[in-house]
């Protein structure tokens, strides 16, 4: 029943922006903390930024820094993506990830969405 859909890819010019957006069901969003990746065919999947599950710390990789913004609202239960002067390194298929612990029984959650295409080129 646990679900994460991406959706907001596309297509964009160099210098533009996108907003992705994930949407989560199935389990208790509140207490996972979320995050973005991408993956570039023939390279690893590279986490490019994470929110706790409050909303009150965030993680970005080094590439997205002062470029992209992740954000949460724990009322609707999902997850988005603001990102800004977009290049042609940034094109990559991007997942939205939920992670958290429970502990009855034990064991970590980890849970993906099935990737939303973003393409950078003139």
């Amino acid at each position: 029943q646990v679900q994460l859909v991406e959706s907001g890819g596309g297509l964009v010019q160099p210098g533009g922006s996108l907003r992705l957006s994930c949407a989560s069901s199935g389990f208790i969003f509140s207490v996972a903390a979320m995050s973005w990746y991408r993956q570039v065919p023939g390279k690893e999947r590279e986490l490019v930024a994470t929110i706790s599950s409050a909303g009150a710390s965030t993680n970005y990789a080094d590439s997205v820094k002062g470029r992209f913004t992740i954000s949460r609202d724990n009322a609707k239960n999902t997850v988005d993506l603001q990102m800004n002067s977009l290049n042609s390194e940034d094109t990559a298929v991007y997942y939205c990830n939920a992670k958290y612990l429970t502990y009855f029984p034990k064991r970590v959650s980890d849970y993906w969405g099935q990737g939303t295409q973003v393409t950078v080129s003139s």
